[in-house]
């Protein structure tokens, strides 16, 4: 687990390398310490002038390049049980592991997060067991851990309600007056570029603003709202939107964990030391569908997929190890072999899962009940009792 620090982000009006390089070839404009080739960026100039680095260990880069491998593998265990009928759905996070666990590194443990459905690798970041999601998709509970506990909150299907959650609770740590110095508490909340359209996440950003609430915005910026692109979505790119509701706004290079743990941590102590909130965009793609029930060959085509298969954020945190002599080659097996072993154990555990019962779809709908709902279990019932009976 990586627990170095950015080393302080500062702000300078030299130009970084990083942003150089973005001007020169047209790629995007965007904070990069770690590029797809596997070499190091000392420092990435942001938007504003803000410097970024990292100063980590040997140790704590292994420890990246370790969680990036198992969350990958885990979810690729997931995605496989839902195709065997283990699960009634899954929405993978493959090719978005560097801005999961980048972020989810740089959270501080008083720190408060919120996500959408396919923060899995934010999850492992937090120490919550992997088979807590698994429950939910299965359909034999609603996710199981304890958002106190974990400092993480439940996993929000509807698109962007996350972000409210997130900034009631911001406005709450603010009056509760436990923001301030490294102790301080800041929030995050993630979502996807597709929420940015949601009036939900719009009217986040106009209170969080408002009342200087301690949070960041991490957007997600996989390219697709499910199958829109993202040119149907906006003209200008996401991070600039912040702008227009008074708060800073960053582009991160969301397959660089390295860059998305630099950036989400000095928004978050910016957050926490009542400089209000941020949003960053993290720019990354979605490898495989939206969701299990997706077919995503239907909206965009192989050259693309092709393209950014060639900037994966494990690939290239492989290269930068070997390229530094921080590993050799036994520690990539040993690795893939826990990875392995996580993965079957897994497995197992959801096996022995007992089957969803479809009359607990009732169970908390209202933390109190209602006569009509009642009503509605019980005829429920009655019709399910009947095909046991014709079963007989």
């Amino acid at each position: 687990m990586a627990k170095g620090d950015p080393g302080g982000a500062t702000r300078s009006k030299r130009a970084a390398p990083r942003t150089r390089r973005a001007a020169a070839t047209g790629e995007p404009e965007l904070v990069q310490l770690l590029t797809p080739e596997g070499e190091r960026i000392e420092t990435a100039l942001g938007p504003d002038g803000t410097e970024y680095r990292v100063d980590f260990t040997d140790e704590e880069y292994r420890g990246l390049y370790r969680d990036l491998v198992l969350v990958r593998k885990l979810d690729a265990e997931a995605t496989a049980l839902q195709r065997q009928g283990e699960l009634g759905l899954w929405a993978s996070l493959l090719g978005q592991e560097a801005a999961q666990v980048g972020s989810g590194r740089a959270l501080r443990a008083q720190d408060m997060a919120f996500p959408t459905y396919r923060e899995h690798g934010v999850l492992y970041c937090r120490g919550i067991d992997p088979i807590m999601p698994l429950g939910l998709f299965r359909g034999v509970d609603q996710g199981g851990w304890d958002p106190n506990e974990f400092k993480f909150n439940m996993y929000t299907i509807v698109i962007g309600a996350q972000t409210l959650h997130a900034t009631g609770y911001a406005m709450g740590v603010a009056m509760d007056g436990k923001t301030g110095g490294e102790d301080g508490e800041a929030v995050i909340a993630y979502f996807g570029d597709g929420a940015t359209s949601q009036g939900d996440v719009n009217e986040s950003f106009v209170w969080a603003s408002v009342f200087n609430a301690p949070l960041v915005f991490f957007c997600q910026n996989n390219q697709y709202a499910i199958s829109e692109p993202l040119e149907r979505q906006t003209r200008v790119p996401l991070y600039r939107r912040a702008g227009g509701f008074g708060f800073p706004g960053v582009r991160v290079d969301g397959n660089d964990v390295l860059a998305s743990y630099a950036v989400t941590r000095h928004a978050l102590d910016t957050a926490r030391n009542g400089q209000g909130p941020s949003l960053i965009e993290a720019y990354t793609y979605r490898m495989g569908a939206h969701t299990t029930s997706d077919d995503p060959t239907r909206y965009r085509i192989a050259s693309e997929v092709e393209a950014w298969q060639a900037k994966d954020p494990i690939a290239r945190m492989k290269a930068f190890l070997l390229k530094q002599q921080i590993v050799n080659e036994s520690f990539f097996a040993e690795i893939d072999e826990q990875a392995r072993a996580e993965s079957v154990h897994l497995r197992e555990r959801v096996l022995n899962m007992p089957d969803p019962q479809p009359v607990s779809m009732f169970d908390h709908v209202y933390p109190h009940g209602s006569a009509e709902l009642d009503e509605q279990r019980a005829r429920f019932s009655q019709y399910m009792e009947s095909f046991e009976g014709s079963a007989h």
